[in-house]
């Protein structure tokens, strides 16, 4: 199976005259996954996402979207592809949030009815219908979110596009942002792309993660596969998630409990290895027999 998106080797220089690199791994989307791209600040990310939503064009390199050029192509590309921006607050901008969420089917010449449809159905999808009526700049952060998300799926696209979704969000908002998403990538087949500092929470969204570090692709593949090299992540000045930092000190010192995924995962394992050896149990836990 083709890619649907293919990246390689992008050069763009900014007005400022600043010039953005991104060389090393190509960068390759399949139909369906959801891929992660991690990095510290100015690595590139935003260089590379604005490419792919065709914001932006290379003066050197290649880019392919669904088979286009997505700068060239833009107005054909922009049908595809959802987007939802950092800042949420520039990106809402009906009056109401039924207003926004209708802003791309009026504007593609829907009937008053289909238009009324689409909105109630994503709505209802994404449980904001209560919303509908409500003035944006009043709503949480996580509302906003979930507002400007309906407006970038009413459309239902066949890429969404996410910078840093689940910055600020609250613990709980974050749980149900990352069950919603990753419903809508099962229910639709969405291919989802993420960049976020969250680094924790990638191993719940992510089929394939890239790593970007000073312009150059230094990564790829599964979280278990990225994750796993520790070293490679601190030299891009990233943490790894804290529950492949801890069971790698363990791999370190003796203990084969591989690297969950999961909070579940890493107490399913920890039960089932004291549940085996219940001399580690009595001498690091302190139990009494």
């Amino acid at each position: 199976m083709e890619p649907i998106i293919k990246v390689k080797c992008l050069k763009h220089v900014y007005p400022d005259k600043t010039e953005v690199n991104i060389c090393g791994l190509d960068f390759r989307v399949m139909k369906g996954e959801r891929v992660v791209i991690l990095g510290p600040n100015g690595a590139g990310k935003t260089t590379l996402i604005s490419h792919i939503l065709g914001l932006l064009r290379p003066i050197d390199g290649t880019i392919e979207v669904l088979g286009l050029d997505p700068h060239k192509d833009f107005k054909t590309i922009r049908k595809k592809i959802g987007v939802v921006f950092q800042n949420v607050d520039e990106q809402i901008i009906g009056p109401r949030v039924y207003d926004d969420i209708a802003f791309t089917p009026r504007n593609e010449d829907f009937s008053k009815g289909e238009t009324d449809e689409r909105v109630k159905t994503v709505a209802k999808s994404l449980g904001i219908e209560g919303l509908l009526d409500k003035i944006p700049h009043y709503l949480s952060g996580g509302q906003k979110k979930k507002v400007a998300l309906a407006g970038s799926i009413v459309m239902m696209p066949d890429i969404l596009v996410m910078d840093e979704p689940f910055d600020a969000l609250d613990p709980k908002s974050k749980t149900d942002m990352v069950n919603l998403l990753n419903r809508l990538n099962e229910e639709y087949g969405i291919t989802i792309i993420y960049t976020t500092h969250d680094i924790n929470i990638v191993p719940q969204i992510a089929d394939k993660i890239y790593i970007i570090n000073n312009g150059n692709i230094v990564a790829a593949g599964t979280p278990l596969e990225v994750f796993s090299n520790v070293d490679i992540i601190r030299e891009a000045n990233l943490e790894p998630p804290i529950l492949i930092d801890l069971f790698s000190k363990l791999e370190a010192r003796g203990f084969k409990v591989g690297f969950p995924q999961s909070i579940q995962e890493a107490e399913d394992t920890l039960v089932d290895k004291l549940q085996q050896n219940p001399t580690i149990k009595e001498k690091k836990f302190g139990i009494i027999k």
